[in-house]
């Protein structure tokens, strides 16, 4: 069944080229109690990232179309269709909060 999730942490929006570019490049350790969405996104990259996240894709209404769980550096995750933002999290925070396709995330 689907819910309403509120995550209750800071996001950070990237909106523009670079700031999605960058991402969590540069980040030493791993995040814990913030996220980053990255608008518009449909596809990310894990290049030269130093630690695993959780990945959940959503489309204009913010409603999940794909979770991806640990991902890990080094990775890629195709286009996923009907994805308009990416809201990268710490890694456990999909299994923790029980997001699945079909939910909406409250931003």
């Amino acid at each position: 069944m689907a819910k309403t999730i509120d995550l209750q942490i800071q996001i950070t929006h990237a909106t523009n080229f670079e700031s999605r570019l960058k991402g969590l490049l540069f980040q030493k350790k791993a995040i814990t109690k913030e996220g980053l969405l990255l608008t518009p996104c449909n596809s990310v990259h894990m290049f030269f990232m130093r630690f695993p996240i959780d990945v959940v894709f959503l489309n204009q209404t913010n409603k999940v179309v794909k979770v991806v769980s640990d991902l890990k550096p080094w990775r890629i995750v195709p286009p996923v269709s009907g994805a308009h933002s990416a809201l990268e999290l710490p890694v456990g925070t999909i299994l923790e909060r029980d997001i699945c396709v079909g939910d909406w995330i409250e931003i």
